[in-house]
């Protein structure tokens, strides 16, 4: 309805206008809208990035868990093999004692048989008139005879009851000594693995907890990332309600009007303006043919008083149902 270079005029102030509002509100609605896209392809990224640590996570744990259940039944082996390796080796060195105090008796033994002979065999020997002479008869000469023999046969006996027993304690000290090295080994065997568990369940808890650390980062950025997007969302809420206030307002300079004042300021610029080369005339740009519909009393609209014109536009508004009556409502977004 308003002359072309002039409608120009005004579009260009009214978005002015708006990149003022908007240069005070911070941000644009174009980058507004550019934030709150990037946040939401980053939320998608980090959320399926922190998803796929969480099962990395979850298999990490598994593995751990399997590594120290055989951890477990490994330590038990170990302690099992290091208590037959204790018990091993103090038989041994029991049976070692044995062996040394048999060897010491075995010893003191044939040197108490030693000196017994030695006396018999080279003191002089008696001649017969003496032996029998001494003795009481020829039954206690023969008990005289039978008792020294078996003294003699009894140290002969000790010497070789201790001999066997220390063949029998050396024999024994053998077999223990070489259990003793076979359990020395699986003890060192069954350590190595154990060891060796141990390693691999440090290193499964290390890559569980980098991987819960990597996915508590994502989390802490996808938190940051919605913090912002839902921020962005709100200004941008605010600004496009803000938009839209002052978009359907009727308040502004020489008003209030009849119909928003963005439409207004976009029609004539809030003047009563005489007709242009389509006609149309009046603070809200009206065409004879509408005005005269509308039952003005003048012959064309900016002929009336504004009041007049307040009242015959708020009817051809209709409470914003004629709203495309007006080219502005469309550029100024409210159609």
């Amino acid at each position: 309805m308003t002359p072309l270079p002039l409608r120009r005029a005004l579009i260009l102030a009214l978005c002015a206008l708006l990149v003022v509002a908007v240069s005070a509100n911070g941000a644009s609605e174009s980058g507004l809208r550019s934030k709150i896209h990037a946040g939401k392809q980053r939320e998608a990224a980090l959320g399926d990035a922190a998803a796929h640590l969480l099962r990395l996570e979850h298999a990490s744990q598994k593995e751990l868990t399997i590594i120290e259940g055989r951890l477990a039944d490994a330590q038990a082996q170990l302690n099992a093999a290091q208590a037959r390796l204790t018990r091993t080796q103090t038989d041994l060195a029991a049976e070692r004692k044995r062996l040394a105090r048999l060897k010491r008796r075995l010893a003191e033994s044939r040197t108490r048989l030693t000196e017994l002979l030695r006396e018999r065999y080279m003191s002089d020997k008696p001649d017969l008139v003496t032996v029998v002479l001494n003795s009481q008869g020829f039954g206690d000469l023969l008990e005289r005879m039978e008792f020294y023999k078996r003294v003699e046969d009894a140290d002969t006996e000790i010497v070789d009851v201790v001999k066997d027993a220390r063949a029998d304690a050396g024999r024994e000290t053998f077999k223990l000594t070489k259990l003793e090295a076979k359990r020395q080994e699986q003890t060192i065997a069954v350590q190595r693995e154990r060891n060796a568990l141990a390693g691999m369940e440090a290193a499964a808890q290390a890559r569980r907890d980098a991987l819960a650390q990597a996915r508590a980062a994502r989390l802490a950025a996808l938190h940051a990332t919605r913090a912002s997007r839902k921020s962005a969302e709100k200004t941008l809420r605010k600004l496009l309600a803000a938009r839209a206030k002052a978009a359907t307002s009727n308040v502004g300079p020489g008003g209030p009007w009849a119909i928003p004042w963005a439409i207004v300021q976009c029609e004539s610029g809030g003047q009563n303006l005489p007709p242009n080369f389509a006609g149309a005339s009046g603070y809200y740009q009206m065409m004879p043919a509408t005005w005269a519909g509308l039952g003005g009393s003048t012959s064309a609209a900016y002929k009336a008083s504004k009041a007049e014109q307040d009242r015959l536009a708020a009817k051809l508004w209709n409470n914003g149902a004629g709203a495309s009556n007006w080219v502005c409502a469309a550029l100024v977004g409210i159609i």
